[in-house]
């Protein structure tokens, strides 16, 4: 099934998945300290409800789990200011221009940091959409292991993104950020999220600035495979109509 955006022809039959499912096994990712999603019938005294078990006609689970720590999510700038934003009333549109990059991330210290160089570097590397403005970036950092989609990220200082870098993101006027990692800043860096306020353009949390990015979504704990290449796409972005600071998201893309 073949669509057109822009004079952008796509194959609508051929999605690209980068989300990373979330499960109740030991295979889940698992970052900020918290244990595995907990899915499980409901029970109601002898009555379960799984069909397995006999006593129910339908499979009637809850689930519990952390949309930050368990997998591929997409989160607002509520994530990080007093007054509270939802990525449900955030993100009204969801096909988006963008561009896939890889970056190495440089060893400063005892940390691994995505710079505003790498970044520059990249995407400039990769043939432009002609006139059309980039309104995604997709960053699949290296080394690229598979183990990526069941890490237990907590207390492991992973790769992160420079402020500068956040910076320059923003000042491309790209709208959405997508990445690979837990976060885009560093795991213990005393609650300063330089990363998240530079690309949300927040510089006040209690007292939010009304040139703030609220249309603007970060995408953390996707996974993209060796076999994409890097370069230009149609990025649909989903999310559950969650009323909170993020959602569990499905980033799909299509070639162009």
């Amino acid at each position: 099934m073949l669509a057109k955006i822009n004079n952008f022809e796509i194959d609508l039959s051929k999605p690209i998945d980068i989300s990373i499912p979330l499960t109740n096994t030991d295979e889940n990712p698992i970052a900020w300290y918290i244990e595995k999603p907990s899915i499980e019938p409901v029970i109601f005294g002898d009555w379960i409800g799984k069909v397995s078990e006999g006593k129910s006609s339908t499979n009637f689970n809850n689930i519990f789990f952390n949309p930050h720590g368990h997998g591929t999510h997409t989160e607002c700038l509520g994530h990080i200011t007093n007054d509270f934003y939802s990525i449900n009333q955030s993100l009204k549109q969801f096909f988006f221009f963008a561009k896939l990059i890889t970056v190495e991330p440089e060893k400063f210290g005892e940390d691994f940091v995505i710079t505003k160089e790498q970044v520059q570097k990249a995407l400039s590397a990769s043939t432009p959409l002609s006139m059309t403005k980039l309104e995604a970036i997709i960053i699949r950092t290296l080394p690229n292991q598979l183990e990526k989609k069941s890490r237990k990220y907590s207390n492991t200082n992973p790769p992160y993104l420079s402020e500068d870098a956040a910076i320059f993101i923003r000042e491309s006027e790209i709208q959405h950020l997508l990445i690979d990692l837990p976060s885009v800043d560093r795991e213990h860096d005393e609650g300063k999220l330089l990363a998240h306020k530079a690309f949300w353009n927040v510089k006040d949390t209690h007292n939010l600035n009304p040139d703030a990015r609220f249309n603007a979504t970060i995408t953390e704990m996707i996974y993209v495979s060796d076999e994409i290449e890097d370069g230009n796409y149609i990025l649909n972005l989903q999310i559950a109509s969650f009323e909170n600071d993020a959602s569990p998201s499905k980033p799909i893309l299509y070639k162009i």
